[in-house]
């Protein structure tokens, strides 16, 4: 799972938009039909520092809003917690995403420029990270978190 709207953006400088008002955030949203009702969390979208997430979670509360209702009797449950949620501005995970990114040499002085984390459910030593992320229901489990975000 990717990190939406951090599109050319290094791991650097989202931590750095972090430091300076940004946010990690999911938004929910629900889907229905008939006896089943869907209700699972967005990717992870990177909102820049004095963005609105209202661009982010527009789409997802007009889908609940036309899609959620009709399941029984789950589906108007989780539409009002789907419509909350996203109204209210979504999830922030960004505190559960830079917890699990440690410096991969915390005693190096000074910014060598180097992104390189420990990421704890990374897969192998490439450049695409992996991210866990509370919260998520992302079938590929491969840390201790439910949520694993490419």
């Amino acid at each position: 799972m990717a990190i939406k709207n951090a599109d050319g953006l290094t791991d650097q400088q989202i931590i750095q938009g972090i430091q300076n008002g940004g946010k990690l955030v999911v938004f929910k949203y629900a889907v229905s039909i008939v006896i089943m009702t869907f209700n699972p969390n967005t990717d992870v979208h990177y909102i820049r520092p004095g963005e609105s997430t209202i661009k982010f979670s527009i789409g997802y509360t007009l889908l609940t809003l036309v899609m959620g209702w009709w399941g029984f009797p789950w589906g108007p449950i989780y539409t009002i917690g789907s419509l909350y949620h996203n109204l209210s501005g979504g999830k922030d995970v960004t505190n559960e995403l830079l917890s699990q990114m440690p410096p991969s040499n915390p005693n190096a002085s000074g910014n060598t420029g180097s992104s390189s984390y420990n990421v704890p459910g990374s897969q192998s030593n490439t450049s695409s990270n992996t991210y866990n992320v509370p919260g998520n229901n992302a079938s590929t489990n491969q840390g201790s978190s439910p949520y694993n975000i490419r």
